[in-house]
């Protein structure tokens, strides 16, 4: 059986740009929509009008047995929370996961809001910390790729991150999910851990193209996967985060697929500067 490289081609890293901006697209809608008294399935009727309305399908979909467009995750639910009926409450802490195919190349991404409760202020600042240290470590791990060896050095970068963010009781990283290659297929080879291994990973050159999502937790790492056989949670009920960009390296440096400006904005506090693909 013939197998597929894990660098694209400057042709095929072109053709990723356009489902990475439907999907940046899509969860645009949904972080407007938001707030309390919107149910989560509602949320994902609003992504799928912006995937389908531009010609793509959700990735998701593609996914056996999951029928959503995206994930919806609240408080201790950390990934792969399924749409339905729950209507969002002030101070949940929701994480939303989404990914369009177009053209058959995939774009996937990730974020996490905090709503407004005006009655619990220190609820909303500690699940808002916990979502600013996760975006960070995303930013972080995005940052080191643009000037690492290997894939390894993401993961790494990421881990400082929390750990040097976090505050004294300290945050866990989950260990079971990571992060992913990403290209025909939504989840590809090579694995992107979220934390330092002993294991250097595969080589960072041009036509790398990664799917790096932190999932970082406000207590213990450790989680269960409910009754509905996809929502992840964490064993001690402590509130979840999740960050997530897909990511392109080529000949000019690296370049954020599913952020409308590359990830200018939040990489230049890194020092840097990311650079279009050529032609795209």
């Amino acid at each position: 059986m013939l197998r597929r490289s894990i660098y694209k081609t400057p042709a095929q890293l072109r053709a990723m740009v356009e489902p990475g901006l439907i999907t940046a697209a899509a969860l645009d809608a949904v972080r407007e929509l938001a707030a309390p008294g919107v149910t989560t399935l509602e949320l994902d009727a609003a992504a799928s009008a912006v995937i389908t309305g531009r010609g793509a399908r959700s990735n998701f979909q593609l996914v056996r047995g999951y029928r959503h467009t995206v994930c919806a995750s609240v408080n201790e639910q950390v990934v792969h929370g399924i749409p339905g009926g729950y209507v969002l409450q002030p101070g949940d802490i929701l994480s939303v996961d989404a990914g369009a195919e177009y053209h058959g190349w995939n774009g996937d991404s990730a974020f996490t809001v905090v709503l407004a409760d005006p009655d619990r202020p220190e609820l909303v600042a500690a699940r808002q910390q916990l979502s600013d240290v996760t975006r960070g470590s995303l930013w972080a791990g995005v940052a080191a790729l643009a000037k690492a060896s290997h894939v390894g050095e993401v993961g790494a970068a990421i881990e400082s991150y929390v750990e040097d963010h976090a505050p004294e009781s300290g945050y866990g990283i989950l260990r079971d999910y990571i992060g992913h290659g990403i290209g025909r297929k939504m989840h590809e080879a090579p694995p992107v851990f979220n934390y330092r291994t002993s294991d250097p990973g595969a080589e960072v050159r041009p036509g790398l193209v990664l799917a790096i999502e932190p999932m970082v937790v406000a207590g213990d790492q450790a989680t269960f996967v409910e009754d509905d056989d996809w929502t992840v949670s964490t064993v001690d009920g402590t509130d979840g985060s999740h960050w997530e960009h897909s990511v392109a390296v080529h000949d000019g440096g690296i370049w954020v697929l599913t952020a409308p400006d590359g990830g200018a904005a939040e990489l230049a506090p890194f020092g840097v500067t990311p650079q279009p693909i050529a032609g795209a």
